[in-house]
């Protein structure tokens, strides 16, 4: 790497604003200073809580903050959760993305949800609530139009521990890797694929996969 690469490499701002242009998203100047500051925050307590692998904020912007804003182009609805939340992957992306969306981060970690909260309100976050339960003990009044995961491993899993949260006409989204057609084909009875979505994500070459699962 070239002393100019290195330069913009270590540039999380500079970093940000190109993968927002490569993915098409148009964030104005708060969203954009809401997301640095969220790598941030995550970059100081992973060094006393090791919240996540990814270290450093260049590393978590390509690693975390782009890599769940890929997939904010694709999902829609009024309500969203987000399931084994952890650090906050995908919630807390989306959630500064779609102001408008209200966005439930799901952890049953008291370590994460911790620091969820502490960002929820540094970050002044008003359409973003922390719940620190299991996904399959859970019961809120009101179902939501979106769930989402970036954490489960199996998308089969996944749609069975927490179907009962779904609304009627809403939708899975499960952030993957390469296809795992396995997994597809193990889906609990009643679901189905919608769409399975390539995704491009600035800085990361690996293979990217967004599944929409809804009842058939």
């Amino acid at each position: 790497m070239s002393a100019a690469d290195t330069a913009r490499a270590a540039d999380p701002k500079g970093q940000l604003d190109r993968g927002l242009e490569e993915l098409g998203l148009e964030l104005g100047r708060p969203a954009r200073r809401k997301l640095l500051d969220f790598a941030g925050l995550l970059d100081k307590w992973n060094r006393v809580y090791n919240l996540t692998g990814i270290r450093g904020a260049e590393q978590i912007v390509s690693g975390h903050l782009l890599d769940c804003l890929a997939i904010a182009p694709h999902v829609t609805g009024a309500t969203a959760l987000d399931v084994g939340s952890g650090a906050g992957f995908p919630g807390i992306p989306l959630a500064i993305a779609h102001p408008g969306m209200q966005i439930t981060l799901l952890d049953s970690n008291q370590k994460k949800t911790a620091f969820l909260r502490q960002a929820v309100s540094e970050l002044g976050l008003d359409n973003a609530t922390v719940v620190g339960e299991r996904v399959e003990s859970w019961q809120p009044q009101e179902k939501f139009e979106l769930i989402v995961s970036r954490a489960l491993a199996d998308t089969g899993e996944f749609v069975r521990v927490s179907r009962h949260l779904l609304a009627a006409d809403g939708v899975f989204a499960a952030m993957k890797g390469v296809i795992p057609h396995d997994e597809l084909e193990r889906l609990p009875q009643g679901y189905r694929v919608r769409k399975v979505l390539p995704l491009a994500v600035p800085g990361l070459e690996a293979q990217r996969h967004l599944i929409l699962v809804e009842r058939s």
